[in-house]
């Protein structure tokens, strides 16, 4: 028998005037850029060797463009080029959704290595404070997902099983609440355990390690209770694109955190 929760009707759009909207969906990225960003300021006042105040007020502009532009490029690349490609215009349609965490965590990389190489910061321990604020993004752009009804999860029997209005008449795991837990609360609060204890934070690119490898695991565990992308499906012995993709991720993780631990404390 199956047991179902009915699925709390949230509009998608908070409130619209004329062709302008405003939805959940973007007020959760612009909750997690500042939220994040007033988090990174924090720890960084408590380690000022890393950097001052003013780079990091600077590096929310780096950050918002590596997130939107990675993400949406993860996306394309990543999930529906045959469809982005037969509908070009619909790239730049961002309001729609349609991100991908693996392309915005490229994008973000990618604008913080610059960003660092131009201030002339190390870039591992820039990297650090960006690794512990992460978490925030990512439990909100989940709760962004399930209030869009989107990423839901597999069929179950579970007392908390929602039936979502586009995922069909069964009831299915609120994978993305799951995702949320995961990925963003309990990945912060590890995190923020870490970075109090000096010794872990003297060590570049121990925190941002096992961000990277927190995040693998916790997005190949989600992806358990996760319905996979109706254009990709289940790949080999019934694992997910998403899997996959996170398995380099813990790969780079451990890396980061065993080559941390090998130096020297700084």
């Amino acid at each position: 028998m199956f047991y179902a929760m009915p699925f709390p009707n949230i509009d998608p759009v908070i409130f619209e005037v004329g062709f302008f909207a405003v939805r959940w969906y973007s007020l959760a990225y612009i909750a997690g850029l500042v939220l994040g960003w007033l988090y990174i300021k924090r720890l960084a006042e408590r380690d000022p060797a890393v950097c001052d105040a003013l780079a990091v007020d600077d590096y929310l502009v780096w950050a918002t463009f590596g997130v939107i532009l990675g993400g949406r490029a993860g996306m394309v690349l990543f999930y529906q080029f045959d469809y982005y490609m037969a509908n070009p215009a619909k790239i730049i349609a961002v309001w729609e959704g349609g991100m991908s965490f693996h392309g915005g965590f490229l994008g973000v990389v990618i604008a913080t290595y610059i960003f660092t190489r131009k201030r002339g910061i190390n870039p591992l321990r820039f990297g650090d404070l960006v690794g512990c604020a992460a978490p925030i993004g990512l439990f909100f752009g989940r709760i962004a997902n399930f209030i869009n009804s989107e990423l839901w999860g597999r069929t179950a029997d579970v007392p908390w099983a929602v039936v979502f209005p586009t995922g069909g008449p069964d009831p299915r795991h609120p994978s993305q609440l799951y995702e949320a837990a995961l990925e963003g609360a309990l990945l912060f609060i590890i995190l923020f355990i870490l970075f109090r204890r000096e010794n872990l934070r003297r060590r570049p690119g121990l925190l941002v390690g096992v961000f990277i490898a927190g995040y693998g695991i916790a997005r190949i565990i989600g992806e358990v209770f996760r319905e996979p992308d109706t254009y990709i499906g289940f790949l080999a012995f019934g694992t997910t694109w998403g899997q996959w993709l996170s398995l380099p991720m813990i790969a780079v993780g451990v890396f980061f955190i065993i080559r941390a631990r090998r130096r020297d404390p700084i």
